[in-house]
């Protein structure tokens, strides 16, 4: 029996009603925190070069050890990541340890991915560049551990700095 396509479009409509969850009022709120971490990442230059702006930041982030993995430069975005080691060995004796009392194999961490994200946005008299470090950690099963954000403030006093230098440099063709 073949049905409608009235039918059809009412029970996919149907079906999907079901599977919507709402966003829960808190999660779309600005708090003080999300303010500071916002002023954190986020510096100005006065400049209407963005072209040149994102090229100083994709320098930046290559020198840094990063791999550029997307980049839009009309959206004025650039996503970078690196991998790296997460073994401590603190945490690798501590959980030789606990894996011989316990007779059962404890994971530690092994492999992390740093990532990297620089937003770029014109205003009035300048560029604001925006950038935020994640990081995800991956342990010796191929499990991942921790996935967080990066808030040091030194990171970003150290990118913004460095930054500021591949910015004069970029400019002056140095």
């Amino acid at each position: 029996m073949a049905l409608s396509k009235s039918t059809a479009v009412f029970l996919l409509l149907l079906s999907s009603v079901g599977c919507r969850t709402a966003i829960p009022k808190e999660a779309l709120q600005w708090n003080e925190q999300s303010m500071e971490r916002r002023h954190l990442q986020t510096r100005y230059f006065q400049t209407s070069e963005e072209g040149k702006l994102l090229s100083a930041c994709s320098g930046l982030l290559q020198d840094l050890g990063f791999s550029i993995d997307e980049t839009e430069s009309k959206l004025g975005l650039i996503v970078a990541s690196k991998q790296r080691t997460a073994v401590d060995t603190g945490q690798v004796i501590g959980a030789t340890l606990l894996s011989i009392l316990s007779g059962k194999a404890v994971p530690f961490d092994k492999t992390q991915k740093m990532r990297a994200c620089i937003v770029t946005r014109p205003f009035a008299d300048g560029i604001a560049v925006r950038v935020t470090f994640q990081r995800i950690v991956w342990n010796s099963e191929g499990k991942v551990s921790h996935l967080e954000g990066l808030f040091d403030p030194k990171l970003f006093q150290e990118f913004f700095a460095k930054l500021s230098k591949a910015i004069f440099l970029e400019a002056h063709e140095i």
